[in-house]
């Protein structure tokens, strides 16, 4: 459902020079009955230009009868026009879009997140049963201030591993390959990050048979299937299965699969880690 929301509150976040980069954007509460974290947003100025007619996703941190919390930092056109929104200026959005992360309260979960992609697990620890029973690894190369990094550790057992350097970010990867053995026996993995982050903790769920799930950051213009633009490769169901969001087949038939191409904006963005094709 196509809305308009209205900014309350634009801050920067941590302290990354003269122009800000990483900012929270509080918008006027949204007109939805639920919403479940994992889910998106797409976003466009309102009455913008005609070079951002297109609207770009945002993963919900926070959505109640108070305000809608996103996180998002620039990158292109339509985020610098975002980061100089002032009290008031207006947003077009439809969503809540797309499936949810697995939430399953009695099983020890591992987040594991890369840079922006700690986004949707703000609203998931907060929204959790069982927040006692997640453990997080963040690796970020910008300044923690940057991240909500807070808004987790408040609630679950987080830690944050910042990467200056190229032994930093191999310390952090072999540790990620640590906790994922450690949790592949009877623990559930949720990741997000850039793709090639994505691409290695794929690599080790089939490595150890864990259960994960990824949190892709494709990107998208439409959000709602039609455009074609977020398609990424799947392994197809088994004869007889349903469709759609429950993709799913078993991780020996991996490497055999003849892959078929899916919408990440309807058929994920979280998608278990044995059904896509990343490399």
């Amino acid at each position: 459902m196509l809305t308009q929301l209205a900014v309350m509150d634009l801050a920067p976040l941590g302290n990354t020079g003269s122009q800000a980069d990483f900012f929270a954007l509080r918008l006027t509460p949204p007109p939805w009955k639920a919403w479940s974290p994992g889910q998106f947003v797409m976003l466009r100025p309102a009455r913008g230009s005609p070079e951002m007619l297109w609207g770009r996703p945002f993963s919900i941190c926070r959505a109640d009868s108070s305000e809608l919390l996103l996180f998002f930092q620039v990158r292109g056109r339509l985020t610098s026009a975002m980061g100089r929104m002032l009290p008031g200026d207006l947003l077009d959005l439809w969503g809540p879009l797309g499936n949810a992360l697995a939430v399953e309260p009695e099983t020890p979960t591992l987040l594991l997140a890369g840079g922006i992609g700690i986004a949707p697990f703000v609203g998931y620890v907060h929204a959790h049963p069982a927040p006692v029973n997640i453990t997080m690894e963040f690796g970020h190369r910008m300044p923690l201030g940057c991240y909500p990094f807070d808004a987790i550790a408040e609630k679950a057992r987080a830690r944050a591993h910042h990467e200056k350097s190229e032994q930093d970010r191999e310390d952090f990867l072999r540790l990620v390959d640590e906790r994922v053995r450690q949790f592949c026996a009877n623990g559930l993995v949720l990741a997000c990050g850039p793709a090639p982050f994505l691409e290695f903790v794929q690599a080790l769920s089939l490595k150890y048979r864990a259960r994960t799930q990824l949190c892709l950051e494709t990107r998208m213009a439409c959000g709602i299937g039609a455009c074609l633009g977020c398609v990424v490769k799947a392994v197809p169901l088994h004869k007889g299965e349903g469709g759609g969001p429950a993709l799913r087949a078993p991780a020996p038939d991996f490497a055999r699969a003849e892959p078929v191409y899916v919408q990440t904006c309807t058929c994920g963005p979280c998608f278990w880690a044995d059904t896509l094709i990343l490399r």
